[in-house]
C-alpha cells in the first residue's frame, strides 16, 4: 500500500517537473526569436535611410536634390554671372533660397530637373539704398552715399552750390548780418513730401545713378519723350497729338514762342513732368522800391481853361522792403512784405489849371500872330511853287499868338510844316501856324485870341527862324494880309 502511494507520488513529481521544463524552453525560444528580429530591424534602418534636400526660392517650392553642394554650385554660378555684368556691385543669389533636409528610405529625387529649375528661378540681387516718398519705394541707389548725392543734386536744380553751402553755414549761427538792399538770403530748402530711405536687396537693373534718379524723381520718366516736326505741323496740331494745350507745349519748350516758324526735323519736348517730389525754397530778399509821387491839381479861376502850370515838380520817394519769398519747383508761389522802411518821402507834383471859360468861337477879326516882326515872304508863286501863306520873321520875341478865339484841331509834326498848330475858329475860318520850335497847346483845347500857343522856330522845310501863317475861309485859302493888321 505504501509502496503504491509512494510510486504514485513519484510519478506526479515527474509530471510537474516536465511541465516546468517545457514552459522554460518555450520562453527561451521566444526570447531568442525576438532578439534576432530586433537586431535585423536595427541593421535595416542603418543601411537604407537617405538624406535629401528640399529647395525653395522665396515661397515657391522648386524640388528636391540629393546633393546640397549642387545647390550651392548653382548659387555661386548665378552670383558670378551677375558680377561679370554688374562689376561695381556685390551680388547675392542665396538670400531668397531655403534648403530643408529630410531623412527618407528611398531616394527618388530628380536632381537635374530641380537644379535647372533653380537656375531659372534664381535672381541675383545686390545691396541697395531705396528712396521712399511718403513711405512708398520709388527709386533704388547703390548706397547711402549715392542717396546723399541724389538729395544734393535735387536741391541744386533750384539753388546754387554757394547758396547751399552758405545755408549750412548760416544754420550753425544765430548772429546773421542784416540784409542790404539788393541782397537775398536762402532760409530753407525742403521736400514737400516725406522723403526717407531703407537698405534692402534689389535686382541690379533697378539701381540708378544719382543723375538718373534725379531725372526720374523730378519728371516721373527716365528719359524725355520728343517729337520731330513733320511737314504741315503747327504748334496746335503737335500739342493735340500729345494731349497737350499749346501753352503747355510752349512751357515744355522755352526756346519756342507762338511766332516761331517750325522746321521739319526740329525736335520738341512733349513729356509732361509728373514729379514724385516737390522742393520748396524759402528766401528773404530786401529791395529798394520807388514810392511814386502824387499828382495834385489846383484850380486857378484867373487862368483860362486849358492852361496848365507846374507849380511844384514831383519827386519819387524811396523805401526798402523786405520780402519773404516762397517757390515750389522753381515757380514762385508767394511773396509777402514782412518789413518796410521809408528812406525818402516823395514830393507831390502840384499842377495849376485854369478854370476861366472863354468863347471857342472867333470874333471874325484876326490879330497879328506874332510879337512884332515883318513879312519876309508873301502868299503866291515862289521858287516854282505856290506859297500858301505869309512868313513873319525877326519878331521882338518868339511867342506865337492865337489870331482869334477857337479850338485847337491839330497840334504836332506835319511834313514840310514841321511843328504846326491848326485852330478852328468855329465861324468858317481856320488858321495854321508852322515851323514852331515847340507847341504849348493840345488838341481840343480852347484858346483865347492873343494867347501864347507856341514858340517860333525853324522845323520842317525852313531856311531860318520864322512863322508860316495861313488862313482858310470855308475850306479855301485866303490871303492872310486881307485879315490881319499891324
Amino acid at each position: 500500500m505504501n509502496s503504491f502511494w509512494n510510486k504514485k507520488e513519484e510519478n506526479n513529481r515527474f509530471t510537474y517537473n516536465f511541465s516546468s521544463f517545457k514552459k522554460v524552453s518555450i520562453i527561451a525560444v521566444l526570447m531568442t526569436s525576438l532578439t534576432i528580429n530586433m537586431g535585423f530591424a536595427k541593421e535595416h534602418t542603418k543601411e537604407n535611410l537617405n538624406k535629401i534636400y528640399h529647395v525653395y526660392v522665396g515661397n515657391d517650392y522648386i524640388g528636391a536634390v540629393s546633393d546640397e553642394n549642387a545647390i550651392q554650385e548653382v548659387i555661386t554660378s548665378k552670383e558670378k554671372e551677375a558680377s561679370q555684368q554688374f562689376k561695381e556691385l556685390s551680388m547675392d543669389a542665396s538670400s531668397s533660397v531655403k534648403i530643408i533636409p529630410e531623412q527618407v528610405f528611398t531616394n527618388e529625387t530628380k536632381d537635374a530637373d530641380t537644379l535647372s529649375k533653380l537656375k531659372q528661378s534664381l535672381v541675383a540681387k545686390s545691396d541697395a539704398f531705396t528712396i521712399l516718398v511718403n513711405h512708398k519705394p520709388v527709386v533704388s541707389l547703390k548706397n547711402t552715399e549715392a542717396y546723399e548725392k541724389t538729395v544734393q543734386l535735387l536741391k541744386l536744380q533750384y539753388i546754387s552750390q554757394p547758396e547751399l553751402d552758405k545755408l549750412a553755414k548760416n544754420q550753425s549761427t544765430n548772429n546773421l548780418p542784416e540784409l542790404q538792399a539788393g541782397e537775398s538770403r536762402l532760409l530753407d530748402i525742403s521736400f514737400k513730401q516725406d522723403v526717407s530711405g531703407i537698405s534692402q536687396k534689389v535686382t541690379p537693373t533697378q539701381i540708378l545713378t544719382p543723375e538718373q534718379a534725379v531725372n526720374y524723381l523730378m519728371t516721373g520718366y527716365l528719359e524725355q519723350d520728343s517729337y520731330k516736326i513733320q511737314s504741315g505741323d503747327v504748334l496746335g496740331s503737335v500739342a493735340k497729338k500729345h494731349n497737350l494745350t499749346t501753352s503747355e507745349l510752349l512751357a515744355l519748350n522755352p526756346d519756342v514762342t507762338v511766332d516761331t516758324v517750325l522746321q521739319v526735323g526740329q525736335e520738341l519736348n512733349v513729356t509732361v513732368a509728373k514729379p514724385f517730389v516737390n522742393l520748396e525754397v524759402k528766401k528773404k530778399k530786401k529791395v529798394a522800391d520807388v514810392i511814386p509821387f502824387k499828382k495834385v491839381v489846383e484850380e486857378d479861376p484867373t487862368m483860362y481853361k486849358g492852361e496848365k502850370v507846374i507849380k511844384q515838380e514831383g519827386a519819387n520817394g524811396k523805401k526798402e522792403t523786405t520780402y519773404a519769398l516762397t517757390s515750389e519747383n522753381g515757380k514762385q508761389t508767394a511773396k509777402v512784405a514782412v518789413e518796410e522802411k521809408v528812406i525818402q518821402e516823395p514830393v507831390d507834383q502840384i499842377e495849376v489849371v485854369g478854370t476861366k471859360v472863354i468863347s471857342s468861337r472867333g470874333t471874325g477879326e484876326f490879330s497879328w500872330p506874332a510879337v512884332g516882326g515883318y513879312i519876309s515872304s508873301g502868299m503866291g508863286e515862289r521858287w516854282g511853287a505856290f506859297h500858301r501863306g505869309i512868313d513873319i520873321a525877326r519878331p521882338s520875341n518868339y511867342n506865337i499868338l492865337a489870331a482869334d478865339n477857337g479850338v485847337v484841331s491839330a497840334a504836332g509834326t506835319s511834313g514840310t510844316y514841321g511843328n504846326r498848330i491848326v485852330i478852328n475858329h468855329n465861324n468858317g475860318y481856320t488858321t495854321l501856324y508852322g515851323h514852331l520850335s515847340s507847341i504849348n497847346v493840345e488838341v481840343g483845347q480852347v484858346v483865347e485870341k492873343g494867347s501864347v500857343i507856341g514858340i517860333m522856330g525853324s522845323t520842317g522845310n525852313s531856311t531860318g527862324t520864322h512863322l508860316h501863317f495861313e488862313v482858310e475861309k470855308n475850306g479855301s485859302l485866303v490871303n492872310p494880309l486881307s485879315y490881319v493888321g499891324r
